[in-house]
């Protein structure tokens, strides 16, 4: 890989950490800041929670999120194109070894987007609900609901999830790119050696 590659490529994965884990340190944020039952006021059959903190650190934590998704699959489809899979087909001998390596590749990506969906609803739900909830409209049908202890902790476990299910697809993609690399390099010296022999 060159080095201009190797630079964005790293920068690209630095950012993606970064929005990750900051991702995740907002949702643990969030659920010290979120209302608590202390916070709700009835009056009759209404009620009213005043809107949390949480409200805000939770969409800064789902900005984070689609971000830090966006950049790890593009990071997954560049990846990709830095080496073509013909070149892995004619250089890879082994079948069994490639098949393994892309299904092991496929269920890292499969498990990022599982976990990056149910944080994605995990949050959205609860930062919705961080909301103020006024008298009388509630959250829903009028009633007013507290997000649960340890929803915005869940949420940070998968964020952690998504963040490590990619990285371990692209070092499973890029140790494969460096090892075809090996492969095309020990050929080269073999032929420069026998024919300066």
């Amino acid at each position: 890989m060159e080095k201009p590659q190797v630079m964005i490529l790293s920068l690209l994965v630095s950012i993606f950490i970064a929005l990750g884990l900051t991702s995740s340190s907002l949702c643990i944020a969030a659920e010290f800041k979120k209302s608590k039952k202390k916070d709700l006021r009835v009056d009759g059959k209404y009620c009213y929670i005043p809107g949390s903190s949480a409200f805000g650190l939770g969409i800064a934590a789902l900005t984070c999120l689609f971000i830090a998704q966006f950049i790890g699959n593009l990071l997954i489809i560049c990846s990709r194109k830095f080496f073509s899979r013909e070149k892995i087909e004619k250089m890879s001998c082994n079948k069994v070894e490639k098949k393994k390596h892309i299904l092991v590749g496929q269920l890292f990506l499969t498990l990022s987007w599982m976990s990056f969906g149910i944080a994605l609803i995990l949050l959205g739900t609860a930062t919705n609900m961080s909301k103020t909830q006024h008298f009388g409209e509630g959250w829903l049908n009028g009633e007013c609901y507290l997000v649960k202890d340890g929803v915005y902790i869940g949420s940070s476990i998968l964020v952690l999830v998504t963040l490590s299910s990619i990285l371990g697809s692209l070092i499973l993609k890029l140790r494969k790119r460096n090892q075809v690399e090996q492969d095309t390099n020990v050929p080269r010296q073999l032929i420069q050696t026998s024919i300066e022999i």
